[in-house]
């Protein structure tokens, strides 16, 4: 398929999809993004399926009327249940987090025996587990929901005690069972990657679907621009948040210049009469 030469456009509920969008930085330099967070109606994981499926698509058809290329869904819980839908709707190509991070973790695991830690509405879907089956059946995958892990990463509490409490009574669980991988299942937890490890130790491997997503959009499109081009990258946000620049930048891992925002009824109206 050919792309246009428009940027990547990256949606999430929220903030956690910046993890994503830094890995894209990392991996594609000369590729501009244009990143939109759904920050008015965070957060998806508690809403009905058919809730998420709508906001998906009305952030999906914002982004093709700002003229991207592609569409990378960086929300778990967005991708679990509306990918088949946008896949089907949008002309372009769509990557959703689910199927990057399953395919390696299938790779990675030796003993087939696969942790995901995510939201309680990404584990509650069972996507991780319908991707892994898909792969290699014999993989049998230990979920956990770690809904505390959200905050403490918006709160930048990476090396606190609490936060390394949180994590062993999350994963305590998951280690019993002898997992030697483990997928995490939230755009949020990459932010605390440094001491989920700590907690796992190195014999488990740690999976970032930030990182493998970014790794299948390089694939996908390829190298398109010029080497040692200066991408211009755009933020739009559906509200801005107390502490959001703050919160952002440490998910990004560098500065916001600005950010947009877009009237959420206007985002709606516009929205549904395409």
């Amino acid at each position: 398929m050919e792309l246009t030469p428009g940027p990547v456009g990256v949606f999430d509920s929220g903030i956690g999809g910046l993890t994503v969008v830094r890995e894209i930085f990392r991996l594609l330099p000369e590729e501009p993004v244009l990143f939109f967070g759904d920050t008015a109606r965070l957060p998806y994981g508690p809403k009905s399926r058919e809730t998420v499926i709508r906001f998906a698509r009305q952030n999906a058809r914002f982004l093709l009327s700002r003229g991207v290329s592609c569409i990378v869904v960086a929300c778990n819980t967005a991708s679990s249940v509306a990918l088949p839908f946008l896949e089907k709707e949008v002309s372009l190509p769509v990557i959703g987090v689910i199927e990057p991070g399953a395919g390696a973790a299938a790779r990675a695991t030796k003993n087939k025996r696969v942790g995901v830690i995510g939201t309680r509405g990404t584990v509650a879907s069972g996507a991780y587990d319908r991707a892994l089956a898909g792969i290699d059946e014999s993989i049998r995958v230990y979920s956990e929901p770690c809904p505390l892990l959200v905050p403490l990463a918006e709160e930048g509490w990476i090396d606190h005690p609490v936060t390394f409490g949180v994590i062993r009574e999350y994963l305590e669980p998951l280690l019993a069972e002898s997992i030697d991988t483990l997928i995490l299942g939230c755009t949020h937890f990459p932010v605390l990657k440094n001491a989920i490890q700590e907690v796992v130790g190195e014999g488990v491997t740690i999976v970032d679907s930030a990182r493998e997503t970014a790794l299948l959009l390089g694939r996908r499109i390829g190298s398109r621009r010029r080497p040692g081009a200066k991408a211009k990258h755009h933020y739009v946000v559906s509200d801005v948040p107390l502490r959001f620049r703050e919160e952002a930048e440490l998910f990004l891992g560098e500065p916001i210049p600005s950010v947009e925002r877009v009237d959420l009824e206007l985002l709606e109206e516009t929205c549904e009469e395409r």
